[in-house]
């Protein structure tokens, strides 16, 4: 990865997308950020992220939806990035479940503009967002990208799936040099206000209960950002490669004939939720009152990251336990929320 040619981040003013384009941005790199600003949660915190994006001189922003292709023909043509990382989507499980045309717009109308740029201005290397939750039904654990993934119980889930597929027959077709990247339970300083941490942080704070589904007995595979961002950066640099062993007679899902490549990034270590919770508690000094409640549609008992092709790859490895992420994120909460300890 060049770090003097320009970097497309999709999702800029998200999440994930502010702090990858914080660390390109502190490493030399000139980033092109676009993001809809859409009110799915708070857009004073997108604007808050965007704001500190905005003092750097070498980031520059379009306010424009991924779903408008006239738009985004428009940005690659004038861009031509070398690099693309797409991060914008329309995220959250249940959300998906009572709105579900938003998801198609935006998670595969939306990636498709993104394919078919890469396609007309062709890229040295794009690298998507997917999401632990295309493992479904799937009760193996660890999750392998090496496992089939073809039972969503969510539509948010599907559309992931279908980015893959989607990535996949690009990669084919037109040798687009594509990476998927599956997230599990990313959190810490600057997160969505939709995540179970912002909600039972908030929660607690001001005394009321928190809702634990599946009567608590959840585990997730809580990763920091730090971490999940380090990963990124690691696997932009490396584009992928057609597998020289491939068979379509043993299809591998998670390489290809194809210059394509899907990677599970996680912390690899499931926390039990109660666990989450105490050291939620610690680091805010109070004890929460829990309301314990049924698994609801569209959750999964568990997630468990296998992330060692991940390792031996890009040598990726999670390095920052539990306590020490809720606390970072308590910490950026009461700051930015001006919240005395």
């Amino acid at each position: 990865m060049n770090l003097e040619e320009p970097i497309l981040v999709t999702g800029a003013a998200g999440f994930i997308g502010y702090h990858l384009c914080e660390r390109l941005l502190a490493e030399g790199a000139t980033v092109i950020g676009v993001d809809n600003m859409n009110p799915y949660y708070d857009v004073s915190l997108k604007e808050a992220r965007l704001k500190r994006l905005l003092v750097h001189p070498a980031f520059s922003f379009h306010l424009q939806d991924i779903a408008d292709t006239e738009a985004m023909m428009r940005l690659f043509k004038q861009a031509k990035p070398p690099t693309v990382v797409h991060l914008a989507a329309q995220a959250g499980v249940r959300h998906s479940i009572t709105h579900p045309f938003t998801y198609v717009d935006a998670n595969v109308r939306g990636f498709l503009n993104i394919l078919e740029g890469c396609r007309h201005h062709p890229v040295k290397h794009l690298v998507f967002a997917s999401s632990s939750s295309v493992y479904g039904a799937n009760t193996r654990l660890p999750f392998s990208v090496h496992d089939n993934v073809d039972h969503p119980v969510s539509l948010y889930a599907a559309t992931k799936k279908a980015n893959e597929l989607m990535a996949h027959t690009y990669a084919a077709l037109y040798g687009i040099p594509t990476t998927g990247l599956r997230f599990f339970t990313v959190y810490g300083p600057w997160g969505r206000p939709d995540m179970a941490l912002f909600i039972f942080t908030r929660a607690i704070l001001e005394g009321k209960p928190i809702d634990l589904y599946n009567y608590g007995n959840m585990k997730r595979d809580f990763t920091f950002i730090d971490d999940i961002i380090e990963g990124m950066v690691r696997v932009m640099a490396k584009p992928p490669t057609p597998n020289p062993h491939w068979s379509g007679e043993r299809p591998d899902p998670a390489t290809s004939f194809a210059p394509y490549k899907i990677y599970n990034i996680g912390n690899s270590n499931p926390v039990e939720l109660t666990t989450f919770i105490e050291c939620l508690e610690k680091a805010l000094g109070k004890v929460a009152q829990k309301n314990l409640l049924p698994l609801q549609a569209g959750d999964v008992p568990a997630t468990y990251a296998d992330v060692s092709d991940l390792m031996k790859e890009v040598g990726f490895r999670p390095a920052t336990p539990i306590e020490e992420g809720v606390r970072h994120f308590v910490n950026w909460y009461r700051d930015f929320y001006g919240i005395s300890r």
